[in-house]
Parts: structure tokens; sequence; C-alpha cells
């Protein structure tokens, strides 16, 4: 298992999710995946594509404002 960490603050979504679907394809089963991002439909997006991916949201964090950071099980 390996924790990879993505810092998509100032970037707007979509683009934090295009960064994070990029990082998907080299998890693997058990991978961790933490993403901070300051988008104010970071979380709402997160949580569709995990959904439609199928992976885990283990935490939401509030930081601050918008910003978000999230840890997503493969």
């Amino acid at each position: 298992m390996s924790v990879k960490a993505l810092d998509a603050t100032g970037l707007k979504c979509p683009q934090p999710l295009l960064k994070m679907a990029l990082l998907a394809a080299d998890m693997q089963r058990g991978d961790i995946l933490e993403v901070t991002a300051d988008c104010p439909t970071f979380e709402a997006d997160v949580r569709a594509w995990c959904t439609r991916l199928k992976k885990t949201l283990l935490t939401v964090k509030q930081e601050g404002g918008y910003r978000k950071t999230v840890q997503i099980r493969f």
C-alpha cells in the first residue's frame, strides 16, 4: 500500500479531477490518494467520482474557506 499526495490548490474544476484521473491510472488496490483543493465544487465532484469508479472516500477534511483535503482508497 502506498500513499500519493496531490495538491490541486488554485485549480478550478474539473482540473483537480483530471489530475486525479491521471494518478489513478497508476494506483493499485489498497493505495490511498490524498488530494487538497479549494474549488467550491470539489467535494461534490470527488463524491460523484468515487461513486462512479467504485472507490472509497475515506475522509473529507475542511481546512478553511473552500479548501478541503480528501483521502480516497483504491
